[in-house]
């Protein structure tokens, strides 16, 4: 019997996926196993390192009191509620769809484990037999689960965000009476930037298509805007939807819990009877073992936290960002972040530098997500920074110091380049 690996070999993917590999094997900052954390500090071995690739943005896996919520609710429902929630969720469930409907101002919402889980399984059925749209730059989990959509008879075309006319085109030409679909990302993973929403939603109206977003990096962190907000960012941190002042007609929201909230849990937000439906038609809600105990009481918890102190950690995030942002623009590197979110781009002109560049910042003490092909397009080949409430003063200053001395020894991408 032929191994596995080598054919797969055979068939070419080796050359797909031979940048990703070479750099897990050769750079410490890719497949690393982390010994030990504090804060925002990470040991890797003897190397202690400031972590600039956690996506907690808010803080709340350190959070004291959200931590303190994990014992009381595993003593009364042990570590794992094994059912399928076809079969049985615990009291905790629908507690916190009520009070994340609330923050969203959504008609309902669904909670299933991950994000990943939810697009594989939900675009498929939304879109049926009928047509998918897919932003050019949404995140890979977005565009597998309409490759899976493909796979059960939808067509797939893919359109560019930033040129909603060329959307509103494909749309028309279309026949009409079938399901029409059109995904994207809210906050993008890698650039920091937030779509037209309102426009997209228009076009998507008038063309009788429900809008899908992936809001996983924007829950948590954009809001609603109003005239007592503590920062760009919003009031509430309430996703997308709120902040781009938009509702959620025909517009169905994908958010997670792993990222601001740093718990294992996902939601949809979205009408009641598509809710119903999707009990009967999703396959995590048939299937899955559900999120640890732990996570459905940091999820409910957190939620209680952003209530009270929410918008003023934002506020800092906010403020740590910008400090950061303006420095990249001191030093005349290109960052294709222009909201000014937490997440900042830094793409290489010479992709083969980025082992290297890998190497400057392990060295340097800095560790940060790297963005290698095919992760990304070969010309968006560097790395990403996130920046959280829990990175101090004085690790935004050895970030900066980091970047100035990056930019001395290699080759930056321009602003305009």
């Amino acid at each position: 019997m032929p191994d596995i690996t080598t054919s797969v070999m055979k068939d070419g993917q080796d050359q797909r996926w031979g940048d990703l590999e070479h750099l897990r094997r050769t750079s410490p900052m890719s497949d690393a196993v982390l010994d030990e954390v504090r804060g925002r500090h990470i040991r890797c071995g003897d190397q202690w390192l400031i972590d600039f690739a956690s996506c907690n943005y808010l803080g709340f896996d350190r959070d004291q009191e959200i931590i303190g919520a994990i014992e009381p609710a595993v003593r009364r429902w042990g570590t794992h509620p094994s059912w399928s929630r076809l079969l049985g969720s615990p009291r905790i469930y629908p507690e916190i769809e009520e009070r994340l409907a609330a923050l969203l101002e959504a008609p309902d919402t669904l909670l299933l484990p991950t994000a990943t889980l939810i697009h594989a399984s939900v675009i498929p059925v939304l879109a049926g037999s009928g047509h998918v749209f897919v932003e050019a730059t949404a995140h890979r989990t977005v565009y597998d689960g309409c490759v899976a959509a493909r796979g059960q008879g939808a067509t797939l075309q893919r359109f560019r965000g930033d040129r909603p006319d060329q959307l509103d085109a494909q749309l028309r030409a279309v026949p009409s009476g079938s399901a029409r679909l059109v995904c994207l990302d809210g906050v993008n993973s890698m650039s920091g930037n937030v779509p037209d929403v309102p426009r997209l939603a228009e076009i998507c109206r008038n063309r009788g298509a429900t809008l899908y977003l992936d809001d996983t990096h924007g829950f948590g962190i954009v809001g609603e805007r109003r005239g007592d907000e503590l920062s760009p960012y919003g009031a509430r941190g309430n996703s997308v939807v709120r902040h781009t002042g938009e509702t959620y007609d025909d517009i169905v929201l994908v958010g997670g819990f792993s990222k601001a909230y740093s718990s294992l849990l996902a939601f949809l937000a979205l009408p009641t009877p598509l809710k119903d439906l999707l009990k009967v038609a999703a396959g995590p809600y048939l299937y899955s073992g559900p999120s640890p105990t732990a996570s459905l009481a940091t999820a409910l918890a957190g939620l209680e936290v952003n209530e009270r102190r929410g918008d003023a950690i934002r506020a800092d995030v906010h403020r740590k960002t910008a400090k950061v942002l303006d420095h990249v623009r001191d030093l005349g590197m290109a960052t294709p972040n222009v909201d000014g979110l937490p997440i900042v781009e830094i793409v290489l002109p010479d992709a083969s530098d980025l082992d290297a560049v890998a190497g400057f910042l392990w060295d340097s003490g800095i560790y940060v997500t790297l963005a290698a092909y095919p992760l990304v397009p070969r010309d968006r080949v560097g790395f990403r920074v996130q920046i959280t409430a829990l990175n101090s003063d004085d690790d935004i200053d050895r970030l900066n110091a980091t970047l100035t001395a990056l930019c001395e020894r290699f080759a930056v991408r321009r602003p305009g380049s």
